[in-house]
């Protein structure tokens, strides 16, 4: 096991449940593994093992080089987690709590409260700074604990699920804070039911189901492997659709699809860029007018549905909450218990 963040055959069983059926990770050093699945198929149980907060039935893991069964303490040390619940000291300030995690640190004081003050700009929360947190709105207490996963800069960064709750403009500020980590070299594993978060932010993308990883690769490598392209042709003159259906039969590599009330036609292809070039001369050679073409690639939505056969929570109203059903009584973890990883 060579990379940042490893694992070899984790399995964790919850009574009768196999949360995790050999599970094998690899991330490089400054990389993001974005890590989807359906609700229940293990995604925060494998986060939970990495950051020492449950112990594997078997298997080993190692995280920046560090055996996560030997020797936890030091792993704890070298990592930043953010779990799916804000796990803040609703009593505390936003200052103090940051202030806090950094002296739990060993921080000096004045080094905790300037990375505290660092924190609360960066995550737009300085005029929140003295205010308790219970009076934090959700995506506030969200910010908050990312910024407390970041006091220390560490080397490793564990995301699950940390857009949940947020707004668009917060979870796109976010993806910014991010990206700025990976580019100054933190590695990181993130989970997430957004799937436009992973395919702007992963540079690969493991899928899990029922405990076990059924796809690996990025997200261009996986919209490949199940095919279905298409090219999308709108044209101007309705009375021509048949025409135009009969000038993209030959590029077809199944049936065409039209639309008559929006002129559209859409014809499932492969060869890429390349034969939406001869679609366009030979519609051109035909004197045949488009108002719109184009060369639809799958999305990862399409990975997704295709290699799980579900959509995602975040597609059908779910809560993000992905190991309700495998977890059972660590689904309840208190908000000390989380910050343990920190400690």
């Amino acid at each position: 096991m060579s990379g940042a963040i490893s694992a070899e055959g984790l399995v964790k069983t919850f009574g009768d449940v196999r949360a995790l059926d050999g599970v094998d990770l690899d991330v490089p050093e400054g990389t993001v593994l974005g890590l989807l699945g359906p609700n229940g198929a293990g995604k925060t149980t494998t986060v939970r093992v990495l950051t020492t907060l449950l112990k594997p039935d078997s298997g080993r893991a190692t995280v920046a080089g560090v055996d996560v069964l030997k020797h936890p303490n030091k792993v704890r040390s070298l990592i930043g987690l953010s779990g799916q619940y804000a796990a803040v000291d609703e009593y505390l300030t936003g200052q103090e709590n940051l202030q806090m995690v950094g002296e739990l640190y060993q921080m000096s004081p004045r080094d905790a409260k300037a990375r505290a003050r660092e924190l609360l700009d960066w995550f737009n929360l300085s005029d929140a700074a003295g205010r308790i947190a219970k009076t934090y709105s959700g995506g506030m207490r969200r910010r908050l604990d990312l910024a407390a996963a970041l006091v220390v800069r560490p080397p490793v960064m564990f995301l699950d699920e940390p857009t949940t709750g947020l707004d668009p403009r917060n979870r796109m500020a976010l993806w910014e804070v991010i990206e700025t980590l990976v580019g100054e070299g933190t590695t990181l594993l993130l989970t997430t039911q957004y799937l436009e978060e992973a395919d702007r932010l992963a540079h690969d993308i493991c899928v899990v189901d029922h405990g076990r990883v059924i796809a690996r690769g990025t997200a261009d490598q996986l919209k490949a492997q199940i095919g279905g392209e298409r090219v999308e042709v709108v044209v101007q003159d309705a009375d021509v659709l048949g025409a135009a259906v009969e000038a993209l039969t030959p590029f077809a590599k199944g049936e065409p699809t039209v639309e008559p009330h929006t002129r559209r036609i859409t014809v499932p292809v492969s060869g890429g860029a390349r034969v939406l070039a001869d679609v366009i001369r030979e519609l051109d050679a035909r004197d045949i007018v488009i108002n719109d073409i184009g060369l639809r690639r799958p999305t990862l939505d399409d990975v997704f549905l295709s290699l799980t056969g579900h959509v995602t929570a975040g597609e059908d109203g779910g809560d993000g909450d992905d190991e309700n059903e495998n977890d059972g009584p660590q689904a309840e973890e208190t908000a000390a218990s989380r910050k343990k990883a920190r400690v």
